[in-house]
């Protein structure tokens, strides 16, 4: 079996491959202070409850845009697994070639959506990922990494509201009824949501006016659910998504 990690500012996702197919996924807290002990007690007590046992993963990949914790999951993979992970970065094959004028600034995260949503998707994709940043990242019918673009997340900003305010509350993040809000939170849950849906529009317009084609538009990370469901703009939500990319590129840098 494979272990793919997707290290996120604000979640880590743990997933376990059997044969190509995903068996279970897991999502914590990023907690750049816990050591490698503490998320190996997480994992392990995953595994359990999944009924696996560590001694089933027989290779890793993972991907991190926090980089202290790269080294607290290579350590929790080879102490508790007793692999060594492959970390997408510089040198690892992705078969992607990345039209950026630093190809070395763009997000390991980033390339690891652009291999699956080209693997999956084949023609041009827009992959729009909602993480802690909302990533708009365009990927040509061949597989080159165009670029794209980056936003605050739709958590952050609603937290910047609640903090950076006197009077108004922190509030749900949830599909508003109407676009005239009757109270506050309504009001709030309106702006936020609409107005998000009105950003990933804008963009992705804007983008697509720029392409010589039609790209297809697919949506990953905590809240593609939510914003999906307010705009039709987003043709396809995939949960998977990165997961997926790290298997790829993990069968593609085997010995």
């Amino acid at each position: 079996m494979l272990l793919a990690l997707d290290i996120g500012n604000t979640n880590i996702i743990f997933g376990v491959f059997d044969d190509g197919s995903l068996k279970a996924t897991w999502r914590v807290a990023t907690g750049v202070h816990r050591m490698p002990d503490e998320y190996a007690s997480l994992m392990l007590n995953f595994f359990d409850r999944q009924g696996l046992a560590a001694s089933q993963i027989r290779d890793a990949v993972l991907c991190s845009v926090v980089p202290p914790l790269v080294g607290v999951f290579e350590e929790v993979c080879r102490r508790y697994l007793k692999v060594s992970p492959l970390v997408v970065g510089a040198g690892v094959k992705t078969g992607v070639r990345i039209c950026m004028d630093n190809p070395r600034e763009v997000g390991a995260d980033r390339i690891v959506n652009a291999v699956a949503a080209h693997q999956l998707y084949g023609r041009p994709v827009i992959v729009i990922d909602f993480g802690t940043a909302t990533t708009f990242d365009v990927v040509s019918e061949e597989g080159d990494y165009l670029g794209g673009a980056i936003a605050p997340g739709i958590a952050i900003s609603t937290e910047a509201l609640f903090t950076r305010t006197a009077a108004l509350p922190r509030v749900e993040l949830t599909s508003p009824k109407q676009a005239i809000g009757r109270n506050t939170v309504a009001a709030m849950q309106s702006g936020i949501v609409f107005g998000y849906v009105g950003l990933i529009e804008g963009i992705v317009s804007r983008i697509q006016q720029e392409l010589a084609s039609k790209a297809k538009v697919v949506a990953t990370g905590g809240y593609a659910g939510l914003l999906a469901q307010e705009t039709t703009v987003i043709e396809t939500v995939n949960p998977d998504l990165t997961l997926i990319g790290l298997r790829l590129i993990h069968e593609m840098n085997k010995p």
